[in-house]
């Protein structure tokens, strides 16, 4: 048998680094129990009554796909973002950046959908209706694991699209990501490959004909 010597510092590192990693795997199994319950609840709501829309984010998963209306009152900006029509079409999504008060964060509207990235709407704002979702998720992967990131803002996805756009595809839970298994699997698998590296850098560093 091999008389196996372990380098103190880069086995606690490797040690430190697997433990981690098996963590966030089993984070992300938590965090997948979690968001199928969310996705059931949001799955019956745009059956229920209309609510007032949300000033403040976070969207709670009981408001999320609600029925609601806002008024805009001016748009002082538009964002654009790969998105689907409700006939089921596929191109640039306009998102109208509302003011809706003299002071207050304003708010997000899913407008309509349209094939050109750069065109200019012509909707200038007024009453609203249509369903509770949040903006556009750019968050970097890293900054959400390490929790130090603000939260989605929520957003109205109108129900009718002014001319020139199609409406936006009403919302859905299979628009919803759902990849903690994924995640889990690979943060898991990760584990596993560090694992086996640091074996065979030991076996490498085993003396020929060492023996116990």
């Amino acid at each position: 048998m091999k008389n196996v010597r372990f380098p103190l510092l880069a086995t606690l590192v490797v040690a430190a680094a697997i433990l981690v990693m098996i963590g966030l795997g089993v984070w992300q199994l938590q965090r997948r129990g979690g968001k199928e319950a969310m996705l059931a609840l949001a799955a019956a709501n745009p059956a229920k009554p209309p609510i007032s829309f949300p000033a403040m984010p976070p969207v709670p998963a009981e408001m999320l796909f609600r029925r609601s209306s806002l008024h805009c009152l001016d748009v002082v900006g538009w964002q654009t973002e790969a998105g689907r029509a409700a006939d089921g079409s596929v191109g640039y999504r306009y998102i109208a950046q509302c003011s809706t008060g003299a002071e207050g964060p304003g708010a997000l509207v899913a407008l309509g959908v349209a094939k050109q990235p750069d065109l200019a709407p012509r909707w200038k704002g007024g009453q609203i209706r249509g369903w509770i979702s949040e903006e556009p998720d750019h968050r970097a992967l890293l900054s959400r694991l390490g929790g130090n990131v603000l939260p989605l803002r929520p957003m109205l996805i109108a129900e009718r699209a002014p001319e020139g756009l199609k409406s936006v595809a009403p919302p859905s839970v299979e628009d919803v990501p759902n990849n903690h298994l994924a995640y889990a699997v690979q943060w898991f698998f990760f584990a596993a490959v560090a694992a086996f590296i640091y074996v065979l850098a030991l076996n490498r560093r085993t003396p020929p004909g060492a023996s116990s």
